[in-house]
């Protein structure tokens, strides 16, 4: 056993939760950004002006999705010549048979496998690239569809359940989704995996935009315009070292989800697309989302969006905030940041 260890460490296989869950997934929503999300964007462009050029952009993206998650982990996960070029078959099998996750599965064997021997033969030309792709497209086509099967069920089985229960579940899918944005793991990666969209994936758009507007505003006497900046448009993970060191800190924009959510739901009935459901306010991709969702959604879409995105979250968590702060649960610095 000690002499596999020895062996992973050597061909620099990290065989560890953090590596497979935390990196990896994240390298996933990336090469989702740089192919299927930036595509959508175009699409949603090129139908509304009707500028042809948009749409052949936005095609040409989206086919590019399964390479760029492949590109995107092997990559993160440290593969270098021949096993990151070989990936990129395993990813676009991957997405052909088992969408995103089918994707990210087939990849990440296929490049463990692919270090392993990678530069152990005479022959590493052919070795190397016939044990990522033939292992990678085996492993996509064994359980790819399967895979698909399950996310579609669990993505169906929430927007169905938050339908039913537009209160309830608008709670639950914001906080969730929310607090899953803010957590080193990649909630636009789960939110397409599983397929969340429409009203399900409006309650986690309100998440998403309640964390990141909420820790925007809650932390502004600390970090000014630029913690504001960076994390209103860019993430609220910049928080979670100090949510580590007080956890109360999560309490504000973590109970703005907890009301947005349902608002989102059972008033102004936004909806989202997959790819913008668990971005939030990042690049505005959410807000985004929600008009490529509700193209005829009127001026209640645009007051909603405007509210549940941007306005509620930050007047909710302030008004926590503020009374957290007063009872001592929250101390100037606690919310500090580097970027």
């Amino acid at each position: 056993m000690s002499k596999f260890k020895d062996f992973c460490k050597r061909k620099e296989v990290d065989m560890t939760w953090k590596a497979y869950f935390v990196d990896a997934l994240g390298a996933m929503a990336l090469g989702l950004f740089a192919s299927l999300l930036i595509g959508t964007i175009f699409q949603t462009i090129g139908d509304k002006t009707g500028i042809e050029a948009f749409v052949t952009i936005a095609k040409y993206a989206k086919q590019a999705t399964g390479a760029a998650i492949a590109v995107a982990i092997a990559y993160t996960l440290g593969c270098k010549g021949l096993v990151l070029f070989s990936a990129i078959a395993v990813g676009i099998a991957g997405n052909e048979l088992g969408g995103p996750m089918g994707a990210y599965v087939a990849v990440i064997i296929a490049i463990e496998l692919g270090k392993m021997v990678y530069k152990e033969t005479q022959v590493d030309i052919l070795v190397t690239p016939a044990v990522v792709i033939i292992s990678g497209i085996l492993v996509a086509y064994a359980i790819g569809p399967a895979i698909q099967k399950v996310m579609t069920a669990l993505g169906t089985f929430i927007q169905n359940a938050t339908v039913m229960q537009p209160f309830l579940m608008g709670i639950v899918v914001s906080v969730v989704i929310g607090m899953v944005l803010t957590l080193p793991i990649s909630s636009a990666a789960i939110c397409l995996a599983i397929g969340l969209g429409g009203l399900a994936g409006g309650a986690a758009t309100a998440g998403c935009c309640a964390q990141m507007i909420g820790f925007a505003v809650l932390s502004f006497k600390e970090n000014r315009w630029g913690g504001l900046l960076a994390q209103g448009l860019g993430t609220s993970m910049l928080q979670m070292g100090n949510i580590v060191k007080n956890p109360r800190i999560w309490i504000p924009p973590t109970l703005a989800a907890a009301i947005t959510g349902p608002i989102s739901t059972c008033i102004f009935h936004l909806e989202n697309i997959p790819i913008g459901s668990g971005m939030g306010t990042c690049g505005l991709v959410g807000p985004i989302g929600i008009y490529t969702a509700m193209p005829e959604g009127g001026m209640n879409m645009w007051i909603g969006m405007l509210l549940v995105c941007f306005v509620l979250p930050a007047v909710l968590s302030w008004i926590f905030g503020t009374i957290l702060r007063k009872i001592g649960w929250i101390k100037y610095g606690d919310l500090k940041i580097e970027y």
